[in-house]
């Protein structure tokens, strides 16, 4: 009487092998795919969306800032934009920072 522990290893087949492969490639591509259109392609979306509308700001537009500061553009630079926050008091922010342009009206119901 003889147990064996270890069971008895059949040799693949040439064929099984190239058929594991080719089918291991291809969810590798569909993941790609996948990844492309589920995180990048939204992401770029943004991106574009994001860098058009800071090209559109001027002067009176009511913004939200990085930092959640409301407030209205009073002058307009290549890289930096003058945000009145209350009557009297202004900064200056880098045109990146505004997150969101406002509907007009914003902050006088504030």
């Amino acid at each position: 009487m003889s147990f064996s522990l270890i069971s008895n290893a059949y040799a693949q087949s040439a064929a099984g092998g190239l058929e594991s492969n080719l089918t291991s490639f291809i969810l590798l591509i569909l993941m790609f795919v996948v990844l492309y259109f589920v995180m990048i392609r939204p992401q770029m979306k943004r991106q574009k969306e994001h860098k058009s509308m800071i090209e559109a700001l001027g002067k009176g537009d009511e913004v939200l800032t990085a930092g959640g500061i409301l407030g209205k553009v009073t002058k307009v630079g290549e890289q930096y934009l003058s945000v009145e926050l209350a009557e009297g008091v202004e900064v200056q922010v880098q045109r990146g920072s505004i997150t969101a342009v406002m509907p007009k009206g914003t902050l006088k119901s504030i």
